[in-house]
């Protein structure tokens, strides 16, 4: 068999040399311009389609990713798939959101509460519905209930404050997700009602 398996070996390569395909450069496989966009994980695809969601109190409306799972938990409303989440929750707050009370308070009770965190930075951004602090971290996500893996999460938190309430938008996705254009979507369209 050892034998058999050796002289077919020996004869494509002959016949590759005699007919030159062992010469014939090659520069791997090539790309089809119209294949479907390939995404890494956690991308949201660029064709995503977003709708309004007003929670049934009212207060505010934002546009949310179309097809996502919804849960709700006390004051917050989350939208699912896969690996990213947008959460919203609103609170009572007397004074409008800061930097420095982001610093002082936000920030170290989400550390508190979190795995591998890594603060990035905490600013003020400006949104359609006015002015937010965003404080962005890393931080492991949760477990997969299926495969048990964990996937370190780039997040995103808004806070935007109007008339005693605050609304905190957070968004989340698989660290290196090139979510950019989907997260300015969803927080743009976040208005006040």
């Amino acid at each position: 068999m050892a034998r058999r398996n050796t002289a077919l070996f020996l004869a494509a390569a002959v016949l590759a040399l005699v007919t030159g395909c062992a010469s014939t450069p090659r520069s791997g496989p090539a790309v089809n311009p119209n294949a479907t966009e390939a995404n890494p994980p956690g991308d949201i695809p660029d064709d995503q389609v977003f709708v309004t969601f007003t929670p049934p109190s009212g207060g505010y409306t934002i546009g949310v990713p179309e097809g996502w799972a919804r849960t709700e938990s006390g004051g917050a409303v989350s939208f699912t798939d896969k690996l990213n989440t947008v959460r919203v929750e609103t609170v009572p707050a007397p004074t409008p959101a800061t930097v420095e009370r982001a610093r002082a308070g936000e920030v170290p009770a989400i550390q508190a509460s979190s795995s591998h965190f890594t603060l990035g930075d905490v600013t003020t951004v400006q949104r359609k519905a006015g002015e937010a602090v965003l404080v962005t971290y890393n931080a492991d996500g949760p477990k997969d209930q299926v495969t048990g893996k964990v996937v370190a999460n780039a997040v995103e938190r808004y806070e935007f404050w109007r008339d005693g309430t605050e609304v905190v938008i957070t968004l989340s996705g698989p660290v290196g997700a090139d979510n950019v254009d989907p997260w300015r979507t969803v927080t743009d369209s976040f208005g006040w009602s």
